[in-house]
C-alpha cells in the first residue's frame, strides 16, 4: 500500500493561522477603538481646560480694570493730599512768622503800654482834680468809677452818634470761645454776656441823653446799618422815648456775625446831615478788613490790623467830631488800647475800658 503523502499546510493548520490573524485584528481594532475614547475623552477635558482658563484670563482683565480704577483713586487722592500738605505748610510757616514777628513785637508793645498806662495815670489825676473843681454834674455829662479808675464819658451834644461793633468777636472774649459761639444759632450768639455787656453799655449811654439832643444809633460789622428802619441818613429825637426803645429792642436782637470794618462805620459820619458834634464808639478790637471784604479768607496779622486802623482813622473826615471809646475786652490784641486811646486824645473824646461787671 502506497504512503499516503504529507502536505506541509493542511486544512488545520490553516484554519489555526486565521483564527489568530483574527484575534489579532480584533485585538488591534479593540485597541484602536479605545485609544479612540481615550482621545475623546482628553479632547473634552482639554476644551474644558481652555474654557475654564478663559474664564479665568475674562476674570482676570475684570480684576485688572478695578486694578487700574482703583490706582487712579489712589493716584487723586495722593495730588489732594499733597496739596493739602503744602497747605499745611503754608499755614505752618505763616504762623511760625507771625509768631515770629509778635517775639519781635513783644518788647515795643510793653514799652507801648508801660506809656499807654503813664499816661492813663497822668489822665486820671487830672480828672480827679477837675472833679474835686467842678460844679456836681448836669445833664450833659455822666461819671463811670469802678475800683480801679475814674473816667469820664461825656454824652453831651446837639447830634451824638453811637456806633456799635457787632462783629463775631462781641461774642467773648477769647478766641475759642468766639469760634464757638459763632457756630451757634442766632438766638445763642444774642444772649452771649460780652454781647450783652455791649448793648446795655449803649442802653445806658441812651437813657441819658439829654432831651434837647439828636441821635442815630449804627451797628456795624463789615458795612454799617442803622438800627431803627428807615431812618439812615437823617437824625432821631431823644424826647421821643419810642424811638430810644426800639433802637435798643433791635439791637438787643442783634446777632453778632462777620469781621469787622472801622472805615465802613467812620463813613456814617459823613453821611449824616447836618454832621454829628458827638461820637460814641463801642468796640472790643482793632478792625479785620477795610472799606471791602479779601478777594479771599485768611489769617489777618496783627500788622494788618494796626495798618487797617491808621487807614480808617485817614478816613475820617478833616475836623472830625470828638469820638470815645467804650473798649471791650479782647484777648490777642494788645495793640488796640494804644490805637483808641490815641484816637480819642487826636479828637478830643474820652476812652473807657469796663470792668467785666460794668454797668
Amino acid at each position: 500500500m502506497a504512503r499516503r503523502k504529507t502536505q506541509t499546510f493542511s486544512m488545520s493548520f490553516l484554519d489555526v493561522i486565521s483564527c489568530g490573524f483574527g484575534a489579532v485584528v480584533l485585538f488591534y481594532t479593540i485597541i484602536s477603538a479605545q485609544s479612540g475614547l481615550d482621545r475623546i475623552k482628553s479632547s473634552s477635558d482639554l476644551a474644558a481646560e481652555s474654557r475654564k482658563l478663559e474664564q479665568e484670563v475674562l476674570e482676570g482683565y475684570s480684576h485688572l480694570a478695578d486694578l487700574r480704577n482703583a490706582l487712579a483713586e489712589t493716584d487723586e487722592e495722593k495730588v489732594k493730599a499733597a496739596g493739602l500738605s503744602r497747605e499745611a505748610l503754608e499755614k505752618i510757616r505763616m504762623t511760625q512768622e507771625e509768631l515770629a514777628r509778635y517775639e519781635h513785637d513783644t518788647l515795643a508793645r510793653r514799652e507801648s503800654l508801660e506809656r499807654l498806662k503813664a499816661d492813663l495815670k497822668s489822665l486820671e489825676e487830672g480828672t480827679r482834680r477837675l472833679k474835686e473843681r467842678a460844679p456836681p454834674k448836669g445833664d450833659g455829662e455822666v461819671k463811670i468809677q469802678d475800683p480801679q479808675q475814674l473816667v469820664t464819658l461825656r454824652i453831651d451834644g446837639k447830634r451824638v452818634l453811637l456806633l456799635v461793633d457787632a462783629s463775631a468777636s462781641m461774642l467773648d472774649e477769647t478766641v475759642v470761645n468766639i469760634i464757638r459761639l459763632r457756630n451757634m444759632a442766632p438766638e445763642r450768639r444774642v444772649g452771649s454776656a460780652k454781647w450783652q455787656q455791649a448793648v446795655s453799655t449803649v442802653e445806658w449811654v441812651a437813657a441819658r441823653l439829654p432831651q434837647s439832643t439828636q441821635f442815630q444809633v449804627y451797628a456795624f460789622d463789615t458795612d454799617a446799618r442803622p438800627l431803627v428802619d428807615g431812618s439812615e441818613g437823617r437824625w432821631l429825637n431823644a424826647k421821643d422815648s419810642g424811638q430810644i426803645a426800639l433802637a435798643v429792642k433791635k439791637l438787643r436782637a442783634t446777632a453778632p456775625t462777620g469781621g469787622t470794618s472801622l472805615r465802613n462805620a467812620f463813613a456814617v459820619i459823613s453821611k449824616l446831615s447836618p454832621a454829628p458834634d458827638n461820637v460814641i464808639l463801642v468796640t472790643d478790637g482793632l478792625p479785620t478788613q477795610g472799606d471791602k471784604p479779601p478777594s479771599f479768607r485768611r489769617l489777618v496779622t496783627a500788622e494788618e490790623r494796626e495798618d487797617l486802623m491808621k487807614d480808617a482813622v485817614r478816613s475820617l473826615p478833616p475836623s472830625p467830631p470828638p469820638i470815645s471809646i467804650v473798649l471791650l475786652p479782647m484777648e490777642g490784641d494788645p495793640s488796640a488800647p494804644i490805637y483808641f486811646w490815641r484816637l480819642a486824645r487826636l479828637t478830643g473824646g474820652g476812652f473807657l475800658s469796663p470792668a467785666k461787671d460794668w454797668p
